[in-house]
């Protein structure tokens, strides 16, 4: 395939155009499931195509097609010229001023026993286990687990020679218990999909999926008959499946670069960060230290070349709480005259590359959780996100958790339920007070990050030690 699209793609090129390139991309999604006790239909896709752009004088255009036969390829480049044409000098960027990357390089995910080399009995087994465990008590009325695998290739091509092939693996393992009695629901899940990594089957000999069920289930009946969240001001502990929404929402979104030039306003809203920040603003505490890294072997959403074949390489957005660099590409870069990083990704072949963030880790300090719990007098300890809001400029905020811990006096005291907290971005991160060490630190991910018109729904990495927060807006749920 990819001897034959290089073959095509010299011959479909057009001639007069200043960049030409072309992205084919090959996914295979399957997930595998058990809810309460009955294998549930297996869904399995596979989707590929091609998508090709051009700039055209001032103008920039592309067009997608699963057609990849040359007339299929032709016809595609004849539409992105069209569109290119009419962009002419209507854009809010000139393109031919713009130098695109003509990168060669490949990149393959870390994986040791593939998905496609292990038995589908073997699969079945896993879940069948665990689904076992689950229903433990009476008061358990639904439960489940699932696997979910992605595999992809891409093949990224430039008029000018560039050449980037990439493969991934990624697997996705989740479980669930819900408890009710008298009126009271409560959820317990291993990560709800956050345990979402570049892995094959050993990602099971890292995580104790296979011996989770009876703590989750256990955990879902205390919530039951735990008291509520208390409300106040007080510290605030998040654990690292907590802390992946918190930097997803209000540092991830908020550092896009073309939402701050404006770009998502009309669909899923603009940011508080303006372009002076950058070098001047104290985003939060000097605890905190935030990096774009899409060089972690196992995290979801590691690669060496973005969409547009800019080399990838670990940089800080922020550093000791300063603001230094936004999450904008090569387009959004040359647009705005400052430095970014190499995070243009697209979700699928038929959807052109944007801006969006990747791994985005907040780096480890140097506490254990023991520490950080013995440094607060009166707090909340949170895990694992059930609820979510965050206005249109990514600034208030307030999240809900399935699971809370009292702390009095630097100790555990046990379980409350229907944990929430507020706040502000702006301010929210100068409160922080604690950065945990390795010992907490988690390497996380998602499947679901959604921006874009249309909507692209993209994966992302998210790693972070628990991190303690003081002075935050705490309170229980109904």
């Amino acid at each position: 395939m990819v001897h034959q699209l290089k073959a095509k793609f010299t011959e479909a090129c057009p001639t007069g155009i200043s960049f030409a390139s072309l992205r084919y991309v090959e996914e295979t999604t399957e997930v595998i499931g058990i809810r309460r006790g009955v294998l549930e239909p297996i869904d399995k896709s596979i989707d590929r195509g091609v998508m090709v752009t051009v700039f055209v004088g001032s103008g920039m255009g592309y067009a997608s097609t699963a057609d990849l036969s040359l007339a299929g390829l032709k016809k595609a480049f004849a539409k992105a010229v069209s569109w290119a044409e009419r962009s002419h000098n209507k854009m809010v960027f000139d393109p031919s001023t713009l130098a695109m990357p003509h990168s060669s390089g490949s990149y393959q995910s870390p994986v040791q026993r593939g998905w496609n080399s292990v038995p589908f009995t073997e699969k079945l087994e896993l879940l069948k286990g665990i689904d076992a465990q689950l229903p433990i008590d009476q008061r358990i009325i639904d439960w489940s687990t699932s696997l979910m695998s992605v595999r992809t290739e891409s093949l990224y091509l430039t008029s000018e020679g560039g050449e980037v092939h990439q493969s991934w693996e990624m697997l996705a393992p989740d479980m669930m218990a819900v408890a009710h009695h008298e009126g009271q629901t409560q959820k317990r899940s291993f990560g709800s999909r956050g345990i979402s990594q570049q892995t094959g089957w050993e990602v099971f000999d890292r995580l104790d999926f296979r011996d989770a069920g009876p703590r989750i289930a256990e955990e879902a009946i205390a919530l039951l008959e735990a008291p509520n969240c208390p409300s106040g001001e007080m510290d605030l502990i998040l654990m690292p499946d907590q802390m992946m929404l918190q930097i997803h929402e209000s540092i991830g979104h908020p550092l896009e670069l073309d939402r701050i030039l404006g770009d998502e306003r009309n669909y899923a809203g603009t940011s508080f960060v303006t372009m002076d920040m950058f070098g001047a603003y104290q985003y939060g505490s000097e605890l905190l230290n935030v990096t774009f890294d899409p060089t972690v072997s196992e995290e979801f959403a590691s690669y060496a070349f973005d969409d547009n074949g800019t080399p990838a390489e670990k940089s800080y957005l922020i550093r000791n709480g300063l603001l230094e660099r936004p999450l904008g590409a090569a387009i959004s870069q040359h647009r705005a005259n400052m430095n970014g990083v190499a995070n243009s990704r697209a979700c699928s072949w038929n959807r052109p590359p944007m801006d969006r963030m990747a791994n985005l880790n907040i780096e480890p300090g140097d506490q254990s959780l023991d520490e950080l719990v013995a440094s607060v007098e009166r707090g909340v300890l949170m895990h694992t996100n059930t609820s979510w809001s965050i206005d249109d400029s990514r600034n208030k905020f307030q999240f809900g958790c399935e699971m809370g811990e009292l702390i009095e006096n630097g100790e555990r005291k046990g379980i409350v339920k229907n944990p929430n907290y507020r706040g502000i971005s702006a301010t929210f991160w100068r409160s922080l007070k604690g950065v945990g060490n390795r010992d907490s630190f988690e390497v996380l991910g998602t499947p679901y990050c959604g921006k874009g018109e249309p909507n692209q729904v993209i994966r992302v990495g998210h790693a972070s030690p628990a991190c303690l927060f003081g002075n935050i807006d705490v309170f229980g749920g109904a």
